[in-house]
């Protein structure tokens, strides 16, 4: 059976890293964007990150440009961003597909293990969230309007 940890993916610093270097934490793996009304959502995962890091937590961004071209900029720009606006320390990937033809291995595995709004697969916008357990495995598909701050208690049982 697949797990996220059978992917890998590159970091905004360009060294491609197997997510099995995840094993045996929780993960939440949110598609991102700069210029969207949910990018003040950052600031709610980096405080997930911060209050849960130490138990076997982390968040795993994943920039995206496909919904209404809201990450134009590149690996360094988009780092920038996010540290300077967020202060954001959890690690950032490389700008992906999260649907479509060239949807990265990693999103087409998390859409078809937990589907959208009546069993739809594909991502419909920016910081749509997957909640992963410790075995690698897609707990919950939280969709954008969900805030980081929403996700406490289920986050809270899988650690």
């Amino acid at each position: 059976m697949d797990s996220v940890y059978t992917f890998s993916a590159q970091r905004l610093g360009g060294e491609t890293i197997g997510l099995d270097g995840y094993r045996g934490k929780v993960l939440l793996i949110v598609n991102t964007a700069s210029e969207c009304g949910f990018t003040p959502q950052y600031a709610g995962l980096q405080k997930l990150h911060e209050q849960y890091g130490a138990r076997g937590f982390a968040v795993l961004g994943f920039p995206c440009n496909q919904f209404g071209k809201q990450e134009p900029g590149d690996a360094a720009q988009i780092g920038s961003f996010c540290e300077k606006n967020f202060g954001v320390t959890f690690p950032m990937f490389d700008k992906i597909d999260v649907k479509g033809p060239n949807a990265h291995p990693l999103y087409r595995y998390l859409t078809s293990a937990a589907p959208g709004l009546l069993w739809t697969k594909a991502v419909k916008w920016n910081f749509t969230k997957f909640l992963v357990d410790r075995n690698g495995e897609v707990v919950k598909r939280y969709a954008p309007r969900t805030k980081p701050e929403a996700l406490h208690r289920s986050i809270e049982a899988l650690l």
